[in-house]
């Protein structure tokens, strides 16, 4: 997606080889504009695969999320990362670790939002190691529920997250996906590539 691409070379910070930081657009600071077309990407990609619900990880996944979501007409579900006293019990949990913050978290979702008819679409801000796809995996098959694929906005191509979940054979697409950070200076892979 080149919209993106260009975002994230004009306005993203390199903070190391591994780390890029976006929440001048993305994770911090949102851009209306630019999740809009996102949206739009997302819901084209995934068109006929019967999703019903979309699931991400709070809080960053839940803007894109929510665009995909009002352009493909469902709902999008994010799993709570913190305490809530009003989420307590009848609850699908996974646990997520994050390389970026080092820190596990008890990932959860009520159980009456996703069941065993929902199709459901992943979909989150990044992908590098893949933790939060695979603990968001891991309630899908709680809930007996069908996955119709992956969306990512960001994946760091050069960490294994992505070659992880492809190796499942799960649908995954990336709409920006960087083959290297080296030098503060990102480099995408072809699309051509990604898929």
């Amino acid at each position: 997606m080149k919209q993106l691409q260009e975002k994230i070379v004009s306005e993203g910070r390199v903070l190391s080889e591994s780390v890029l930081k976006v929440d001048s657009f993305l994770n911090h600071q949102i851009d209306p504009v630019l999740m809009d077309a996102i949206g739009e990407e997302f819901a084209s990609r995934f068109a006929g695969s019967g999703v019903t619900k979309i699931l991400t990880i709070e809080s960053s996944g839940i803007a894109p999320a929510m665009m995909a979501g009002l352009k493909m007409g469902v709902k999008p579900v994010f799993a709570r990362k913190s305490k809530s006293l009003t989420l307590t019990d009848h609850l699908y949990t996974a646990s997520v670790h994050s390389f970026t913050k080092n820190v596990t978290s008890e990932i959860a979702v009520s159980k009456d939002f996703l069941d065993k008819d929902d199709v459901v679409l992943i979909l989150d801000d990044f992908l590098a190691n893949g933790q939060a796809v695979l603990g968001l995996l891991e309630i899908i098959e709680q809930a007996g529920a069908s996955l119709a694929g992956v969306g990512i906005v960001i994946e760091k191509g050069f960490q294994p997250g992505g070659k992880t979940i492809r190796e499942r054979g799960i649908r995954v697409e990336t709409l920006a996906n960087i083959k290297t950070m080296e030098n503060g200076k990102v480099e995408f892979f072809e699309e051509a590539t990604v898929r």
